[in-house]
């Protein structure tokens, strides 16, 4: 899991989307977890069909939950997913984005990349660009579209 950690922490320097830090009062902890890449059905031993998520490798992640907490919420609902299929249906072409990296296209106010802290046996880092699992994150890239 180590590697998984280190391999995401020197991809992100490299690309400008993370920096060390020495300090600050915002810092969340990671986390590895599975990376899910689609459900399938299977027969358990009782010959029951059940569903179950197929993984493709790990994702890092960071635990924002305090931060996310103390955040002030932007009000403003996302659509429905009926009401963005109607909007899309009968053009010929579509465009499916994986959110996780197209958050990375969002600057962070200077003044508020501390926040977004955290830390690993790599080192501490904070964010030039919005990360995956900040609460308003959703909102900010539907803005930015």
């Amino acid at each position: 899991m180590q590697e998984v950690v280190r391999a995401e922490v020197l991809k992100l320097l490299q690309a400008g989307i993370i920096y060390p830090i020495s300090d600050s009062p915002w810092v969340s902890p990671t986390q590895v977890v599975p990376k899910k890449s689609g459900i399938i059905v299977v027969q358990n031993d009782k010959g029951e069909e059940v569903s179950t998520c197929l993984t493709s490798g790990w994702r890092v992640c960071i635990d924002y939950r305090k931060l996310n907490v103390v955040t002030r919420k932007d009000h403003f609902p996302l659509p429905f997913i009926d009401q963005v299929l109607e909007r899309v249906s009968g053009h010929p072409f579509y465009c499916f984005l994986d959110g996780y990296s197209g958050y990375f296209q969002i600057e962070i106010a200077v003044e508020d990349q501390e926040k977004t802290t955290f830390t690993c046996p790599f080192g501490t880092y904070a964010y030039r660009r919005m990360p995956f699992g900040l609460c308003n994150a959703p909102q900010h890239s539907k803005d930015a579209c």
